[in-house]
């Protein structure tokens, strides 16, 4: 415990949390790089202010779990944009849907032929296996098919890093023919964090981005209890 107070270590990791993400939006508004992406810049700073204090991860997600409990607030916003492309979702939807599954088998079976390779345990593999779907979704899915929640957590937020910055840096050199499908990467590839990106791009990309999240973290619901009890 940093301040050896429950309330006053959580107003101090909240605000470093916060102050974290400013800071790395005011410098990504001046590099307009992909390194310099909040999304990988605020958990660096974190990760530093925490070696410093010599402070464990699980003292720090229990004093910030209010942040994480209003993901779930943030990932119903996502109905406004998903309203508002209604017309280009109807149309689209059969490609959109199929695209959904097959990302979602794809991440799944690449986690199970991963762990399988490096010889992970069981119980990290069932932590790494919702690591495709948005952060509320993951941890429940994880406690349920016996993973670890807050370590779920953390490989869903790299997921998204990973995935935003990869996406960014891959979508100029790949032959797509539409707005939808850049959207429809970033939110397969990294569910929140693709997200905010392709509304970054436009109200198309974010609305498609949004729809492949929700659909991803439906699909892997009803999908990951299966597997997890097959692995």
């Amino acid at each position: 415990m940093l301040l050896q107070n429950p309330v006053l270590d959580a107003m101090f990791w909240s605000l470093a949390t916060i102050a974290s993400y400013q800071i790395g939006r005011w410098l990504h508004a001046r590099l307009r790089q992909w390194w310099s992406t909040p999304l990988l810049l605020a958990p660096a700073l974190l990760i530093a202010i925490a070696l410093a204090l010599h402070e464990p991860y699980v003292d720090y997600i229990r004093r910030t779990h209010w942040l994480v409990a209003l993901l779930g607030p943030a990932t119903v916003a996502f109905a406004i944009p998903l309203w508002e492309q209604r017309g280009l979702i109807r149309r689209h939807w059969p490609v959109l849907l199929g695209g959904a599954v097959i990302g979602s088998c794809t991440a799944m079976l690449s986690v199970w032929a991963l762990a399988d390779v490096l010889g992970l345990d069981r119980s990290l593999l069932l932590s790494l296996l919702p690591r495709s779907m948005s952060t509320p979704f993951a941890m429940t899915v994880s406690g349920d098919i016996g993973g670890k929640p807050d370590l779920t957590a953390v490989f869903v937020v790299f997921t998204g890093i990973l995935g935003s910055a990869l996406g960014e840096l891959v979508l100029p050199l790949l032959p797509l023919r539409s707005r939808m499908a850049a959207g429809a990467l970033l939110g397969m590839g990294a569910h929140g964090a693709g997200v905010a990106r392709a509304h970054g791009f436009g109200r198309e990309e974010g609305a498609v981005a949004g729809l492949l999240m929700v659909l991803v973290g439906i699909l892997n619901v009803l999908i990951a209890p299966i597997l997890g009890h097959w692995f």
